[in-house]
């Protein structure tokens, strides 16, 4: 590929990019050097080569028999400016790249005087992750706050789009049109007011995971989604099914709605405990429960 400023590798090992540190092998994998280098990278792709999007890989199962495809790294889409325009009074505009961290956001905002925000400090993974998912926590979700989407498609062109042109859902986000895109960045819309108290509240959701939360361990946070009305953990939790383990991995018994890699699990253990945690509440209380991470490759 000429006049390329990334990292391009072949075979890239999975478990290495994965907050699991479980998974196959990707055929190849990508690190542009910005969004420029990103452009020119996917022009020179085949338009059937299968594409992932990872920033973090911390909401992301490769599958044992690994990904046949590409894998684009946005780490170093690290892009986050206070927009001079504002779209209404007592608000302000964030832009941040896909491959800011969420920790990052809530601060950089909170340092600018702007909360909205806070609520997302602590996830694990990037903007893109959180827009790509509509990630949340304590009652809010990360499209509340999006203004706009800032899209890649399959000829490395940019394009934005407005919320108007998604069907926003629970832990979901879907084109309205069928097109090959992926999220690269996003405008917030945030509001101004005192920049400590914001910065107090991310501190202090930051806090509550960490003491809620198997962060010692590999995981890849929430393994289920909460259903109406309910927690999954505590679903789990009344099905027996806390500290339950398939060879390495095991359902946490600090926060049931866990998965860990407790001792060398392959990608086929934390599926598969997965799957018996959902077949023993669906059994037990007649709730199915809906995976709340990503999982990619073949399964042979």
């Amino acid at each position: 590929m000429s006049a390329l400023r990334g990292r391009l590798e072949q075979q890239v090992d999975m478990a290495r990019h994965v907050s699991w540190h479980a998974g196959g092998v990707a055929k190849q994998g990508y690190w542009p050097a910005d969004m420029v280098d990103l452009q020119q990278f996917v022009r020179q792709l085949p338009h059937a080569e299968p594409l992932l999007f990872v920033g973090n890989g911390s909401n992301l199962l490769v599958r044992q028999a690994g990904f046949d495809g590409t894998v684009v790294f946005t780490g170093r889409l690290q892009q986050i400016t206070l927009e001079r325009a504002a779209p209404a009074a007592g608000f302000r505009q964030v832009y941040a790249e896909a491959g800011v961290s969420a920790t990052a956001l809530t601060r950089f905002a909170a340092e600018n005087g702007l909360s909205g925000i806070e609520f997302i400090a602590g996830i694990p993974g990037t903007v893109g992750a959180c827009v790509a998912q509509n990630s949340g926590c304590f009652g809010s979700e990360t499209w509340d706050c999006v203004a706009r989407v800032l899209m890649l498609n399959r000829h490395g062109e940019l394009i934005q789009r407005s919320p108007a042109e998604f069907e926003i859902g629970y832990r979901s986000i879907e084109a309205l049109i069928e097109v090959a895109e992926w999220f690269v960045g996003a405008w917030f819309d945030l509001r101004e007011g005192d920049g400590s108290v914001a910065q107090r509240t991310v501190a202090e959701f930051i806090a509550r995971r960490r003491d809620s939360q198997p962060l010692d361990v590999p995981n890849a946070g929430r393994a289920f989604r909460n259903p109406e009305d309910n927690f999954a953990a505590r679903l789990i939790q009344l099905s027996g099914m806390a500290g339950a383990r398939i060879g390495g991995a095991e359902v946490s018994e600090r926060h049931p709605n866990f998965i860990v890699n407790r001792t060398a699990a392959s990608a086929d253990d934390i599926e598969q405990l997965m799957e018996l945690v959902a077949n023993r509440v669906q059994d037990k209380f007649g709730v199915q429960l809906l995976c709340d991470v990503r999982i990619v490759g073949s399964k042979h």
